[in-house]
């Protein structure tokens, strides 16, 4: 049979049998993605009699693009605004969520004797929750709008941020077979910068990009353009080396800050279901049924462990940040389940090909019992959470009031809130500048052996190619180096506000503030630049040419100090205003 007609007999018998499956399982009110695994699981080389899918390698690369389309789906809800809105909560349940799931799959693992990249991958895949289960329980329930669901999706997008950092982490263990602590701290470090900087540029161009396409009132024009993108930014991704996940991530966040986000989800949407229904129908294909009634037990034994740890650590967590126990109650039995993300890592497991067969087929047995739950245990959340404090001990409960009363006592109020919060943009502002340095860096080393190539032919001298190269990543980043300082000079004065008070300084109060305003950036200024050494290490010049080098920099600064200035607002006051604008409406 020719190849094209064996592709096409593949794809309808896995369209059709995912049509008749999800219909039963709609019919039946039980969220459909769980139709496309049993769907899979129908067609697939381990059930009997007959052998439905002849060509598995083109599904298997099918299911990658469900990946980059889930992912893309999934960045594309992921808003910068609403993960400001949701604070320190979201980020310190995400934290609590994924340490101690990681810490509870790796000691299962190792308890039933699997091999220690099992044990790491399982406690991977039990880290996470699935944003598509929980959203689709809290839908059908009509609690969408409710406090506690909007803490949830603030902690699902932290999740995803940690998650795609985990599968890069991940993928370094598999290739290396062991953990390095520097290693780790290298490797978060890059994929921060790289987001940071990856978002910032993709906000100040990607929606204007789009802004302008979009007026040929075009859909297929558009389409294609959206599509050009997510291709393209994941091409790159992966040529840095980093997960094709990441990279669909990030393009849906940028494309996420757009007007035109209406649109781009609308056109998305089909191709979107598509590729994921073959994404999951592909899960079910790996799904042996005999390995599921051989490994019943750590089956039953990880289900409880993910119900009961999400439900600790989130609950607790949600607790301790300051809200009250139903809605901790609420939060935890939520989260307690795994999803889409699970079936990445575990498929990232299988084509790394470091974990046993018998992971995937377990995990996804468990993704399918917690998902079962999921409503049922939201649902149970408020009788339980009565039934607790009724069955509370008097003087526990007292403990707890008096520990929420004094958590709102440290909250900042009036002027010191105003200030907390002034405080925190600046150091935000600082950061990002810092990393765009950073990158600006990192890039010049990068293309440095093809920028000395370019220049031998007027410079053949390696050492002033290199102070040259060294000199164009300091100016290009002196408008974010001269925005740092001036935050900076800002930060310091505020601080000298509040630490120097004219009833201890007396007289010289506005002398100290403004030695303290000038001394920390001047101090902090020295500390970049000995950073931004240790990171160009490789293009550095030495030291009579890096000094010319920095003299050079120095007096263009103070000569174009101003214009600087005005190119840095000009990038900051456009980014400020692509994250404050409104989407359309949708249509």
């Amino acid at each position: 049979m020719p190849a094209v007609e064996l592709f096409i007999q593949d794809l309808a018998v896995i369209m059709l049998i995912a049509g008749v499956v999800t219909v039963v399982f709609n019919r039946f009110k039980q969220p459909v993605v769980l139709g496309y695994i049993v769907a899979g699981v129908i067609i697939g080389p381990y059930t009997p009699p007959f052998q439905l899918i002849q060509d598995e390698h083109t599904i298997h690369i099918l299911s990658e693009l469900g990946v980059i389309f889930l992912l893309f789906s999934l960045g594309l809800e992921f808003s910068l605004k609403k993960l400001g809105k949701v604070g320190a909560t979201a980020f310190l349940v995400a934290l609590a969520e994924i340490s101690l799931m990681l810490w509870v799959g790796y000691e299962i693992g190792i308890f039933f004797g699997w091999k220690t990249m099992d044990a790491v991958f399982l406690g991977a895949m039990l880290a996470v929750s699935s944003t598509t289960i929980i959203v689709k329980a809290l839908t059908e329930l009509k609690m969408k709008e409710e406090k506690f669901a909007q803490l949830i999706f603030g902690i699902l997008i932290i999740e995803d941020i940690l998650a795609i950092g985990m599968i890069a982490l991940l993928s370094g263990i598999a290739a290396t077979g062991s953990v390095n602590a520097v290693d780790v701290a290298g490797t978060v470090g890059r994929l921060l910068l790289f987001m940071i900087v990856a978002l910032v540029l993709g906000i100040l161009i990607v929606p204007r990009l789009l802004a302008y396409v979009a007026q040929f009132k075009n859909k297929e024009v558009f389409l294609v353009t959206v599509l050009g993108l997510c291709f393209g930014f994941c091409l790159l991704v992966m040529k840095l080396n980093y997960s094709v996940a990441l990279g669909a991530f990030i393009i849906g966040a940028v494309m996420a800050e757009s007007r035109h986000l209406p649109q781009i989800e609308r056109l998305i949407e089909p191709i979107r279901d598509m590729f994921s229904a073959i994404f999951f129908v592909a899960i079910g294909l790996l799904v042996n049924p005999t390995v599921l009634v051989k490994y019943w037990l750590p089956i039953l034994v990880i289900t409880v462990a993910v119900v009961l740890g999400k439900l600790v650590s989130c609950g607790i967590a949600t607790f301790l940040s300051g809200h009250n126990g139903r809605t901790s109650m609420r939060v935890g039995m939520g989260l307690a389940q795994i999803g889409e993300f699970s079936f990445i890592i575990a498929a990232l497991g299988v084509s790394l090909k470091v974990t046993s067969d018998f992971l995937y087929p377990t995990v996804v047995a468990v993704s399918v019992m917690t998902t079962l739950l999921t409503p049922y245990l939201i649902k149970l959340a408020d009788p339980l959470s009565m039934y607790l404090a009724k069955s509370m001990p008097v003087k526990l409960s007292a403990v707890f009031r008096m520990y929420s009363t004094w958590l709102e006592s440290l909250q900042p109020q009036g002027d010191r809130a105003a200030l907390s919060k002034i405080i925190r943009r600046i150091l935000l502002q600082v950061t990002v500048n810092l990393a765009m340095v950073a990158a600006i860096f990192i890039i010049g080393g990068y293309f440095a052996d093809m920028l000395g190539e370019y220049l031998s032919a007027w410079i053949t001298d390696e050492q002033v190619q290199k102070a040259l190269v060294w000199g164009g990543a300091l100016l290009v980043s002196l408008p974010f180096l001269i925005a740092t300082y001036r935050k900076l000079q800002a930060l310091s004065m505020l601080l000298a506000e509040m630490a120097v008070r004219p009833e201890h300084a007396g007289l010289h109060t506005s002398a100290v503030r403004r030695v303290i305003a000038e001394v920390i950036p001047a101090f902090s200024i020295v500390g970049i630049m000995l950073l931004i050494v240790i990171l160009s290490s490789r293009i550095l010049p030495p030291t009579n040419l890096l000094i010319l080098v920095l003299v050079a920099a120095a007096g263009l600064a103070f000569l174009l100090w101003h214009r600087f200035v005005k190119l840095h607002s000009k990038l900051q006051i456009a980014l400020f205003e692509t994250l404050n604008e409104q989407p359309e409406e949708k249509h």
